[in-house]
């Protein structure tokens, strides 16, 4: 027994001896810290977002709703590094209902009116927003009629376009974005040509806040489709293309307008803006420097596009997109007019 004390003592005053157990001491301290946190990592829950996407629709290269999702996905789930799980519904509401179970944000991209995926699951959606999930629709899908479909719109999302008083015509806006909103970061104003609808019809009192804005004017259009009163007495005026709401029920909705041309996507951002809308909506903290994601090459933009009558090579956005030739003055025209 004496021996073996006299042995550890030697031991453990031996400074090669302290040297190893040492050694020792900090490789386990590592791999517990490495196990740990890997574990913490692993333990890192991904905030889930269900995009929906409209069926097919206009010509070629202009509402392809299921290749602008896929797009936008590929960039969240793939490029952006943020735990994020987006999950893109094809043609419309999905069959199975199962997929938005445990979502924290709903992104509807389609057409509205009539076609929108909302009629008829009014109320499966109401039942969702009331737990705090987010909602956002873009272009179109910002179209329903006044009434019913309206106020719920107002509820929702803080707006929509209403036929006979918005407008939708294809200009040139040179966009500013509202300075200090997390939807800024990163994304210091831009130019693009689209299909601005603007003049919504919102809450009122009002419960958005202006995110997107810019100032249609006739030199800047060209193209009109509906052109109505309101719309004309908004000329020279700043008009909103993005909206935010903070709803009662805890969950945000937003309405952008853009979003007609494919071609925008590739636009860094144009397409920085929506993807930082699109967390803003599921209450994931947006990075100071905006969403990251690759730029889109043409070969992309061509990729999952809609089988139309005629299809028509998407082309990367040029200075030509935004210098067309102004339109020439219209009759004031909407379906339903008399």
């Amino acid at each position: 027994m004496k021996s073996l004390k006299t042995r550890l003592i030697r031991l453990l005053t031996n400074p090669a001896a302290i040297a190893v157990v040492a050694a020792i001491g900090v490789a386990a301290a590592v791999f517990s810290l490495t196990s740990c946190g890997e574990k913490a990592f692993a333990a890192v829950e991904k905030t889930k977002i269900v995009f929906i996407a409209g069926k097919k629709s206009h010509p070629s290269g202009q509402h392809e709703f299921n290749a602008g999702a896929i797009l936008l996905a590929r960039a969240l789930n793939e490029q952006s590094g943020l735990p994020v799980e987006v999950k893109v519904v094809h043609n419309g509401w999905p069959t199975d209902e199962t997929v938005f179970e445990g979502a924290k944000a709903i992104v509807i991209y389609s057409d509205g009116n009539a076609s929108h995926p909302a009629n008829g699951n009014e109320a499966k959606i109401e039942a969702m927003l009331a737990k705090g999930v987010g909602i956002m629709c873009m272009h179109y899908a910002v179209e329903v009629p006044k009434g019913e479909q309206g106020e719920r719109f107002k509820k929702w999302i803080g707006g929509h376009y209403e036929s006979g008083y918005s407008t939708n015509p294809h200009w040139t806006a040179g966009v500013e974005i509202k300075e200090g909103h997390p939807i800024s970061r990163g994304v210091p104003g831009f130019s693009a040509n689209d299909e601005w609808y603007y003049n919504m019809r919102f809450a009122d009192p009002k419960t958005a806040e202006d995110i997107v804005t810019s100032v249609p004017t006739r030199e800047k259009i060209n193209r009109y489709i509906h052109w109505t009163p309101d719309g004309e007495k908004g000329l020279g005026k700043r008009q909103t293309m993005m909206w935010a709401v903070e709803r009662p029920d805890g969950g945000r909705g937003i309405g952008f307008t853009g979003g007609h041309w494919h071609r925008n996507w590739a636009i860094d951002d144009f397409r920085r803006l929506v993807l930082n809308a699109i967390l803003w909506t599921a209450k994931v903290e947006v990075p100071d420097s905006g969403v990251a994601s690759q730029p889109v090459t043409e070969a992309q933009l061509n990729e999952n596009l809609d089988p139309k009558d005629k299809m028509e090579q998407v082309a990367l956005p040029s200075k030509a997109d935004l210098t067309q030739p102004a339109s020439e003055k219209v009759e004031f025209r909407w379906p339903g007019k008399k």
